[in-house]
């Protein structure tokens, strides 16, 4: 009998976990509130368990991860040209994307999944990522200050 409501338990805590998961969307733009090709949000706080559609709003445009902004075993990702795509985020940490044609223009995003536990790291690679940029060299800075 202890053995069966154990089981249930176990059961009812893991079907809670995935009830309350959400889905974000971060759209993909040329335009938007802080300027030419942004992502909108730009910064976001999810939990872990949550997952990100990134919205190809706006074409010619993609979402990847950079190597060494993400949490250490945390899974890269990089979607196709002028596609949605949805990442699911499990790991805890500080991710920084970009859209890879349009790096050098710092189009950039920041996502906080739980704890920001690899923040410090983060932000020691955004200063060698943010020289490769040709416009909005302090966009990476300001994002990672929202966290």
């Amino acid at each position: 009998m202890k053995l069966h409501k154990l089981i249930t338990a176990l059961v009812l805590t893991l079907s809670c976990s995935f009830l309350v998961a959400q889905q974000h969307e971060v759209k993909m733009l040329n335009n938007g509130a802080e300027g030419l090709m942004v992502f909108e949000p730009a910064v976001l706080s999810i939990n872990p368990g949550d997952s990100v559609v990134f919205k190809a709003t706006d074409m010619s445009h993609n979402s990847a991860s950079i190597a060494g902004m993400i949490p250490d075993g945390a899974e890269s990702w990089t979607g196709a040209m002028s596609q949605d795509v949805t990442v699911n985020f499990t790991k805890e940490g500080v991710y920084v994307y970009q859209c890879t044609p349009h790096s050098m223009m710092a189009m950039v995003g920041v996502i906080k999944v739980g704890a920001a536990t690899n923040l410090a790291a983060v932000k020691q690679k955004a200063e060698t990522q943010k020289q490769s940029f040709v416009m909005n060299k302090e966009r990476l800075t300001a994002y990672l200050s929202n966290l």
